[in-house]
């Protein structure tokens, strides 16, 4: 997909875009930005989503309205309007016509989705230090968060088998990487699985002390961004591969969530670290940090700057293990779109 066009959908009065490598939807509170994105994902992954509903018994049937508050959640069916006049939608210039149709047999066949979606409401995914799954939310609750909650849980799974330790560890993230977020985020604790109980859970420790920090002890900004990381885990494929094969696109709502400004200025090298790895990154944001990082990026291009000038922008070593990060961000195209 290269251009996705929305019109009169709920809030979304008009929403024409060209979607860049990098992609950012700037707009105030309730302006429609997550109902975009996440027709974006409807449109590339409905045969991924039917399959997945009807793993946990749910029936995806019936008229546009009961389909999409299966999607996007309770009381979300009236966004689409029917008549003259009414909600319309148009993928690479070509209008959709007949929407129930397209939601129901529309998207490519497989089983893993090709828009990985990180939802706004990262936090609410982990209850007592660990991912919900699926099924543990009701049918109308977005299918964005319940994806992802249980994608979340099925990599904590496979990850924790031998060992406890989450972060820092060397075979994830370059090691530039590893030493911002230590700085920013983690301030010296490390992110590793307690097995002290039957229910493991996730903790924040230090080596030189033997207590450990439970979820809700942790700073807001450590819940909002452990599972942006551990999403970010999940993106990262085994070795020799630069990404998943069936991943297209990321999706990242509000990633400046309870962040310092450094700390988001690290989120947003993660997203230039999918960059590299051949992502189409979307954005939606409230932040203004996240516009002086673009505007950065973008003043750097145009004054012909490399990857040093990146690294400086978020205040990053220059390391030889950042430099193809960074450059990422001196030679992909970004687009900044404001929603009306």
């Amino acid at each position: 997909m290269k251009c996705l066009a929305i019109s009169n959908v709920g809030p979304i009065k008009c929403a024409d875009v060209t979607f860049g490598d990098l992609t950012v939807l700037v707009g105030p509170q309730a302006s429609g930005k997550s109902i975009f994105l996440q027709w974006l994902k409807l449109l590339e992954d409905a045969q991924y989503i039917r399959g997945r509903l009807a793993q946990y018994g749910v029936d995806w049937e019936g008229p546009p309205a009961g389909l999409l508050e299966l999607y996007f959640g309770e009381g979300t069916g009236p966004m689409w309007r029917d008549g003259d006049g009414g909600s319309a939608i148009a993928v690479n210039g070509e209008p959709i016509n007949g929407v129930e149709a397209k939601l129901k047999r529309g998207g490519r066949r497989r089983d893993e989705p090709g828009v990985f979606y990180m939802p706004a409401q990262r936090a609410v995914t982990m209850r007592d230090g660990w991912p919900r799954p699926f099924s543990d939310y009701g049918p109308g609750d977005p299918f964005a968060v319940r994806d992802f909650s249980d994608r979340l849980r099925i990599l904590l799974g496979g990850m924790v088998r031998g060992q406890s330790e989450l972060f820092p560890r060397t075979n994830k993230l370059k090691s530039a990487l590893r030493t911002m977020l230590d700085d920013v985020v983690f301030r010296g604790f490390g992110l590793r699985v307690d097995r002290t109980y039957p229910q493991r859970r996730l903790v924040l420790g230090q080596d030189t002390a033997n207590s450990s920090l439970p979820f809700m002890a942790w700073s807001a900004g450590q819940r909002e961004f452990v599972p942006l990381l551990l999403g970010l885990y999940w993106l990262l494929p085994p070795a020799k591969l630069s990404k998943r094969p069936d991943v297209d696109w990321v999706v990242i709502e509000e990633p400046e969530m309870g962040l310092h400004p450094r700390a988001i200025g690290a989120a947003m090298l993660l997203a230039l670290e999918l960059l590299w790895r051949g992502c189409r990154v979307c954005i939606s944001t409230h932040s203004p940090h996240v516009l002086d990082v673009l505007w950065g990026l973008q003043a750097i291009q145009r004054a012909g700057g490399d990857w040093k000038d990146v690294a400086d922008v978020f205040g990053a070593d220059r390391t030889q293990s950042l430099k193809p990060i960074a450059e990422a961000g001196v030679s992909m195209p970004t687009r900044r779109v404001k929603l009306t």
